[in-house]
C-alpha cells in the first residue's frame, strides 16, 4: 500500500500530455472530485498536461464549476467522448466552438465501449443509434463539423444493420469507491451506484495504461470482504485518499444511508410535488404504467412520475429503474438523480443497457424537448445548447412502449389549476412542437414503422404517434383544442376525436389511479340489473395488459350472470379503452365465449374513432353512436 497511496497531486502527475483518460460517475453520483480537482489546479498551475482525450459515459458536474466542469480551460483537452453533455457547460461550449472535437454518442453505447476495450475488441457493434444523430448518415454524433476521423460507421452483420462505433486505447482511469485495503482492493458501500468503474479499470488496465481510485477510508490488507469488492487490487495502481468536501455521495446530498441501501427509508421520504405543470404531466403519464411491468424514468421532467407513483401507492406493483444500474425502489431527483432508496438492486451501468438494449423494459417516460409531425424527438442540441443524448437514443429506441414527457411551450410558461380546470396564466415564448426538429435523438418514423406505441403527454394536451404522423388524442379540461394547444404549434396534428384528459389529474388529492391500473373496481365496472336483465360493462379508460386481466373479467361476468339461469341484454362502453396487442387474439375470444354463453343481446358503444378503428377486427358491432353512459356501472 506504501506504493500505492499517494496525494492526489502525485496521482495526477502520472497522466501525459495526450493521454486518452476516462472517468467514472451519473450526474452527482460516484464522481472522482478530489482527482478531478488536483488535474485542473495541475494543469492552471503548470499548463500540464495538455492535449488530453476523454471518454465518458453519463454526465458528471453540477452545471456549474464541479465534475467535468473542472477541466473545462482550452487547451486541457483535444478530445471529448461523451454521453450527455447537459451539466457540463464548459466542456459544451468548447465543443460547439470547435475548439476541441466533440463527440456525442449514446450512454449504453460508450458503457459497453469499456467492456469492448477491457475485451480486445476493435468495435462495439449494436443497431443503437440508427436513423438518429449519430447515425453516420446524419452527422454521425459530431458536435462540431470537422470533430476528425470517423468514430461511427454503417455495418451490415447477419443481414441486420448495424452501426459500428470505432475504439481505443484508455491511458488513464479516474474512478472512485468507499474503502481501499492496504493490498488496493476497492469496496463501493457507501456509494449509490456502482457505475462502470470494474469495466474501466479493466479498460485502462488492458489498454497498458493507469488505474487511480479516489476512496474515502483505509482498511487493512485483505480485511474486506470479497464479495464486496467492486476493483480488484491487481487493476489498480494507484489510491488517493480523499478530503469529505470532494467526496460526497452526490452532489445533494453528502451522505444518506437509505442511497447506500445500508437502511430502507420510511414510506414517505422523499416529499410529494406540488400540483403544477411538472405534476399534471407526471401524473398523466402515470396512467401508463403497466402493473408488474419494468420501467425507465428519464431524467428532468420524467423524474416526477417516480414521485406520482409514490403517493398513488404504485411502487409495490412495479418496477422502476434507472439507468446508471438502479432496479426498484424509488428514485431521486436533482443533483441526486442515479441515486434511489429502498431497491431491490444495485447492478452495473453496463449490465442495465445489455438488459435495455434487448428490450427488457415493458415502458420508458422520457424528456421532450422538441417534437416534430413525424413524431421525431430532439433532446440533444438546441442552437446554442448542447444537452447530449444520454441513455435516452438506447432507451427510447428499445422500450416496448414510450412516453415522451414535457411541456407543450418553455420559457416562461405558467399555468395554474383553477377549481379542477388547467388555465394558462402566461404562454411560453417558444414551441417546442416544430415542422421539423434541430437534431433526432428519437425517430419517429422508425417507430412508426415498427409499431412502437408512443405518447407525448403535456400539461394542456396528449398526442399519439400514429402511421400518418402526431395525432392530437387529449385536451385538459377548461380548454380549447384549437386556441390553447394548436395555435401554439409549428404544426398541425391529426385531429379525429379528442378525449377530456382525466379530471382527477387536475384536482390536489391523490387519484386513487392504484384502483384503475389493479383493476380493483371491476365490481363497479361490471353490474347487473336483475329486475331487466341488463349487464352494463364500462371499460372506460380501462387499460388490459395481461391473461390475468381477462380472468379477472371472466369471473366477474360469471359471478353475476350464471345464478340467472337465462341470457341477459349486455351494453359495454368502451371510450377510453386501452388493449395490449399481445393479449388482443385471446381479448377477442373471450367476447366471444361471454356472448356465446350469456347475452343474448349486445350492445357496444365507443364515441371515439380510433378506438372503433383498433376494435372492429377484435370485437365486432361497435357503433359509431356515442356512449351510452360516463361512470363505472352507472347507467345514464
Amino acid at each position: 500500500m506504501k506504493r500505492k497511496l499517494v496525494s492526489a497531486a502525485e496521482a495526477v502527475a502520472l497522466i501525459r500530455p495526450g493521454d486518452t483518460i476516462t472517468t467514472s460517475g451519473f450526474v452527482g453520483n460516484g464522481v472522482p472530485e478530489h482527482l478531478l480537482a488536483a488535474l485542473e489546479s495541475r494543469y492552471l498551475e503548470e499548463g500540464a498536461p495538455s492535449g488530453l482525450s476523454l471518454i465518458f459515459a453519463a454526465g458528471q458536474g453540477d452545471g456549474k464549476e464541479r465534475g467535468l466542469n473542472r477541466l473545462g480551460h482550452k487547451g486541457l483537452l483535444k478530445r471529448v467522448i461523451g454521453g450527455h453533455w447537459g451539466l457540463i457547460p464548459k466542456l459544451a461550449e468548447l465543443a460547439l466552438k470547435g475548439e476541441i472535437e466533440g463527440w456525442n454518442l449514446p450512454q449504453g453505447v460508450i458503457s459497453h465501449m469499456f467492456r469492448d476495450i477491457a475485451a480486445g475488441r476493435p468495435a462495439t457493434i449494436t443497431p443503437v443509434g440508427l436513423e438518429t444523430f449519430v447515425d453516420p448518415r446524419q452527422s454521425g454524433g459530431q458536435v462540431h463539423p470537422g470533430a476528425g476521423e470517423a468514430l461511427v460507421e454503417l455495418a451490415r452483420i447477419a443481414g441486420r444493420e448495424c452501426l459500428a462505433y470505432r475504439l481505443f486505447p484508455i491511458d488513464v482511469a479516474l474512478l472512485r469507491g468507499t474503502t481501499a485495503d492496504e493490498a488496493g482492493n476497492i469496496t463501493m458501500e457507501h456509494e449509490a451506484l456502482v457505475l462502470d468503474n470494474l469495466a474501466q479499470a479493466m479498460a485502462a488496465r488492458n489498454s497498458g495504461g493507469l488505474v487511480i481510485v479516489q476512496v474515502e477510508r483505509i482498511a487493512a490488507a485483505h480485511s474486506l470482504n470479497p464479495r464486496q469488492v467492486v476493483i480488484p487490487a491487481p487493476l489498480v495502481d494507484a489510491v488517493v485518499l480523499a478530503p469529505p468536501e470532494n467526496h460526497m455521495q452526490t452532489y445533494a446530498t453528502a451522505y444518506s444511508p437509505a442511497f447506500a441501501q445500508i437502511i430502507r427509508a420510511p414510506e414517505g421520504a422523499l416529499p410529494l410535488l406540488p400540483l403544477d405543470a411538472r405534476k399534471i404531466i407526471a401524473r398523466r403519464a402515470a396512467f401508463e404504467l403497466p402493473v408488474n411491468g419494468i420501467v425507465n424514468l428519464g431524467i428532468g421532467m420524467p423524474e416526477g412520475v417516480a414521485a406520482v407513483a409514490g403517493e398513488e401507492g404504485l411502487l409495490d406493483h412495479l418496477t422502476l429503474t434507472t439507468e446508471p444500474g438502479v432496479v426498484g425502489g424509488q428514485p431521486a431527483s436533482g443533483l441526486d438523480f442515479g441515486a434511489a432508496v429502498n431497491t431491490d438492486a444495485i447492478i452495473t451501468q453496463n449490465a442495465q443497457f445489455d438488459f435495455y438494449d434487448g428490450g427488457g423494459l415493458d415502458m420508458a417516460c422520457l424528456g421532450m424537448a422538441e417534437l416534430d409531425e413525424r413524431g421525431h424527438v430532439n433532446v440533444s442540441r438546441f442552437g446554442p445548447k448542447l444537452a447530449g443524448a444520454g441513455g435516452f437514443i438506447n432507451i427510447s429506441q428499445n422500450a416496448r412502449s414510450l412516453v415522451f414527457a414535457g411541456t407543450l411551450t418553455a420559457g416562461g410558461l405558467e399555468v395554474t389549476v383553477e377549481d379542477g380546470w388547467l388555465r394558462i396564466i402566461r404562454e411560453g415564448r417558444a414551441k417546442k412542437c416544430l415542422p421539423a426538429v434541430e437534431q433526432i435523438t428519437f425517430s419517429g418514423t422508425r417507430a412508426a414503422r415498427l409499431g412502437r406505441p408512443v405518447l407525448y403527454v403535456t400539461e394542456r394536451a396528449v398526442f399519439e404517434l400514429t402511421p400518418e404522423g402526431v395525432a392530437l388524442r387529449e385536451v385538459a379540461p377548461g380548454l380549447d383544442a384549437e386556441r390553447d394547444v394548436i395555435a401554439h404549434m409549428g404544426f398541425r396534428p391529426i385531429v379525429e376525436t379528442i378525449s377530456e384528459m382525466d379530471t382527477r389529474i387536475f384536482q390536489p388529492e391523490p387519484m386513487n389511479l392504484r384502483r384503475d391500473l389493479l383493476h380493483m373496481d371491476l365490481d363497479e365496472r361490471i353490474t347487473l340489473d336483475r329486475e331487466t336483465r341488463r349487464l352494463f360493462i364500462s371499460f372506460e379508460k380501462m387499460r388490459l395488459r395481461t391473461p390475468e386481466d381477462l380472468a379477472l373479467i371472466r369471473a366477474r361476468v360469471e359471478e353475476l350472470c350464471e345464478p340467472l339461469g337465462e341470457k341477459v341484454e349486455a351494453i359495454v362502453t368502451y371510450d377510453g379503452f386501452r388493449l395490449e396487442e399481445d393479449i388482443a387474439e385471446a381479448y377477442g375470444k373471450l367476447v366471444a365465449e361471454l356472448e356465446e354463453r350469456f347475452y343474448e343481446k349486445v350492445t357496444r358503444y365507443s364515441g371515439a374513432a380510433f378506438t372503433r378503428m383498433k376494435l372492429a377486427p377484435i370485437v365486432p358491432g361497435v357503433t359509431d353512436r356515442p356512449h351510452l353512459f360516463r361512470g363505472a356501472g352507472r347507467p345514464g
